[in-house]
C-alpha cells in the first residue's frame, strides 16, 4: 500500500474524530458507556478504504494504550483496555476493517454501506462481548443484556446516519477502495 501524506492526514483525522466522538457519551451503570465512538469508526471504515479505517482505529487504540486520555470520559491507559470495555475498544479496529473490506468487495451503494456497517458493528459486539464474558466471568444472557441489547437502537440510528454521511463525503475524501484502485 502506497502511504501518501494525504492518507496519513486522513488516518490521523479519523483517529481524532474517534477521540471527539468517544467523549460524547452517556455513562451507564454497567461501565459500558453509550457514545458516538462507533459512528466515527463506521465513517473511518467506509471512507478510508480496506485498511485505512483499521489503521486510524489502531492509532486511536495505541494512543489510549499509552495513557493519552482518548477513551470515553477522557480516560486512557492499559487498565481501560484490560477492563470490561477493552474488547469493544479493540473491536473498533476490526469493525473498521470489516466495513472497508465489504465495501471494497461489494461496492459503495447505500444498502451495501448499511449492510457493511451492520456487519462491522456485529464484529465489534463479538469482540467486546467475548472479552466481557471472560473478564467478568459472566453468562451469555447477562452479558448481552448489559453490553449489547441496550445499544442496539442507538446503533441502528448511528448506522443509518453514518451511511448517509459516508455517501455524501466519499467525493471529498477520495481514499475509498474505489478511488484507491483507480490510481
Amino acid at each position: 500500500m502506497n502511504v501518501t501524506t494525504r492518507k496519513l492526514v486522513f488516518y490521523a483525522l479519523f483517529a481524532a474524530l474517534t477521540v471527539v466522538c468517544s467523549q460524547i457519551a452517556i455513562p451507564l451503570p454497567m461501565d459500558v458507556p453509550l457514545s458516538l465512538a462507533t459512528f466515527a469508526v463506521m465513517l473511518s471504515g467506509a471512507l478510508l478504504g480496506r485498511y485505512g479505517g483499521a489503521v486510524s482505529q489502531l492509532v486511536y487504540v495505541l494512543l489510549g494504550a499509552v495513557g493519552v486520555p482518548v477513551f470515553a470520559g477522557f480516560r486512557g491507559g492499559l487498565d481501560r483496555l484490560a477492563g470490561p470495555t477493552g474488547g469493544y475498544i479493540i473491536g473498533y479496529i476490526f469493525m473498521a476493517l470489516v466495513i472497508g473490506l465489504i465495501l471494497s468487495w461489494l461496492g459503495t451503494g447505500f444498502a451495501v454501506t448499511v449492510l457493511a456497517m451492520a456487519a462491522g458493528t456485529a464484529v465489534c459486539y463479538l469482540f467486546g462481548t467475548i472479552w466481557y464474558l471472560i473478564l467478568m466471568k459472566s453468562a451469555l444472557l447477562p452479558a448481552l443484556t448489559a453490553c449489547v441489547f441496550p445499544f442496539l437502537p442507538g446503533d441502528v440510528f448511528k448506522i443509518l446516519l453514518a451511511a448517509v454521511c459516508a455517501s455524501r463525503l466519499q467525493q471529498y475524501v477520495k481514499l475509498h477502495p474505489i478511488y484507491i484502485s483507480q490510481r
